[in-house]
């Protein structure tokens, strides 16, 4: 009669473990969807809403086989100076082809555009990779042939298969005049425009050295490198106020990112290491919220968090 009872609990202890080891593993969609619906939940009283919101995210633990998992991945956001990323990956490629020479003034801005994301040396390279110039309005043949030449770096995206984006427009600290507003469109119709799915495809095959050659990416990821660590009294510096606050206390994580904002948006795209293993790229775009600084680091602690427990 004793053994009766101590029987009944082997077997419930037997059943609950069955019960745990059969339950599923988060996916990586799970991960990004928990780390969307943390985020809205906290920033509710900002009104964040959904269509203000857009994540990638690409586990990069096997990079022989990378996993992709995504939130609104495919919708058309103005990227602000992540665009930056595609003109740098461009340049590359087109110096590869001998398309541009290497110069001591390409090699400053391109520099001066990742490091510094400045809007001057933006407009230099763009220059160069299309040979069109800013400048009074043309007539309308001149335009016509004028903006073939600036669809360069689209007609070369488009070959590789990337779909949904338009990267043929400078960055402006104020606004465009002739020629690149005429461009730009009345409505802006023909603005620069990402999704972070193409944006988080095009930095993984940077990190693993798909992009162009295993020299070039290195060269990109050197410029890409950034620094969390310390403190900085910039807001929008791209090593402190994005993905990289999320890291803040972290020892031994790596970092690489571009970050752009402007008074309407706040976006990042950052390739992480973590001390435990993890290796993944993180895009996140934010709308209608720029002076949030934690809508981004909250997304990545969430995904941080998540990833963790899936090994």
């Amino acid at each position: 009669m004793i053994r009766k009872p101590a029987a009944a609990l082997c077997t419930l202890l037997l059943l609950s473990v069955c019960a745990v080891a059969q339950q599923p593993k988060p996916s990586l969609q799970d991960v990004v969807d928990r780390a969307v619906k943390t985020t809205l939940e906290r920033f509710a009283d900002k009104k964040l809403e959904e269509k203000q919101l857009s994540v990638t995210l690409i586990d990069l633990r096997d990079p022989q086989h990378p996993v992709t998992a995504s939130f609104r991945g495919n919708e058309r956001v103005y990227p602000a100076s992540v665009v930056k990323l595609f003109y740098l990956v461009a340049a590359h490629r087109w110096l590869e082809d001998k398309k541009i020479e290497l110069t001591p003034e390409l090699t400053r801005a391109l520099r001066d555009m990742v490091v510094d994301s400045s809007n001057e040396a933006t407009q230099y390279v763009v220059d160069v990779l299309t040979h069109t110039t800013s400048g009074y309005e043309l007539p309308a043949k001149e335009m016509e042939e004028w903006q073939y030449k600036r669809n360069a770096m689209n007609r070369y995206f488009s070959g590789l298969g990337y779909t949904n984006i338009n990267v043929n427009q400078k960055t402006f600290c104020e606004d465009a005049y002739g020629r690149e507003s005429v461009s730009r469109g009345p409505n802006g119709e023909n603005r620069n425009k990402l999704t972070t799915d193409a944006t988080a495809r095009l930095l993984m095959e940077i990190v693993t050295g798909k992009a162009a050659t295993r020299e070039r990416t290195a060269m990109m990821m050197d410029l890409l490198k950034r620094d969390y660590s310390g403190s900085t009294n910039d807001a929008d510096d791209q090593g402190h106020g994005f993905t990289g606050i999320a890291l803040k206390g972290v020892a031994g994580a790596r970092l690489w990112s571009k970050a752009g904002w402007t008074s309407t948006t706040r976006h990042d795209v950052a390739y992480i290491e973590m001390p435990d293993g993890q290796k993944f790229v993180l895009a996140t775009f934010t709308t209608g919220h720029s002076n949030e600084r934690d809508i981004i680091p909250t997304v990545a602690r969430a995904v941080m968090e998540g990833l963790a427990s899936i090994k």
